[in-house]
């Protein structure tokens, strides 16, 4: 089985994750991620979505989803032809001792500090899975205190978009 990221074009309605969820639930398909937001049209959101799965069940899942009302489009988004990235807060134990240190290594991986505490600093990085795992990797002999992750979110690379060169300016379903 491979990942696959999957950019769905739905309609902003409510019910809408609920069903693409479950199909993939229905299934017995894991989603490994999942991110959900408004696109730059309205009455349109996108679900990106990473799934562990292998070629022929996803094409199946896909041509299923296809047919779900609310879907108005699916690409599949394979990471040479994407920019992938995931969101990371992190809280790191930071007393005065180590404070410079974990200051040093958030510079390296060209993170940010969001909020200082008197023994704790709140840290954001935004990269590819790989990127964030090798800083928490990083962070850890220092302590964790806790961690919140997105899923990834993905937009194909250059100038042509999954919507097309006018946009979707009307919500139309796609062939």
């Amino acid at each position: 089985m491979s990942l696959h990221t999957l950019s769905v074009l739905v309609e902003n309605k409510p019910g809408v994750l609920a069903r693409v969820a479950g199909l993939f639930s229905r299934r017995g398909f894991n989603i490994d991620s999942l991110a959900v937001g408004p696109t730059e049209v309205e009455e349109i959101s996108r679900m990106t979505i990473v799934v562990s799965v292998d070629d022929l069940p996803l094409e199946q899942v896909t041509k299923q989803l296809n047919k779900l009302v609310n879907v108005l489009k699916i690409v599949e988004l394979a990471p040479p032809g994407a920019v992938q990235r995931e969101l990371l807060l992190v809280k790191v134990r930071a007393d005065a001792k180590i404070r410079t240190h974990v200051l040093e290594t958030v510079e390296l991986f060209r993170a940010h500090v969001v909020d200082v505490g008197v023994d704790v600093v709140t840290i954001e990085a935004t990269g590819p899975a790989e990127k964030l795992t090798a800083l928490l990797g990083a962070l850890a002999p220092y302590g964790i205190k806790e961690i919140a992750q997105s899923g990834v979110v993905a937009l194909g690379r250059g100038s042509r978009s999954i919507a097309g060169p006018a946009g979707l300016r009307s919500i139309e379903r796609s062939a």
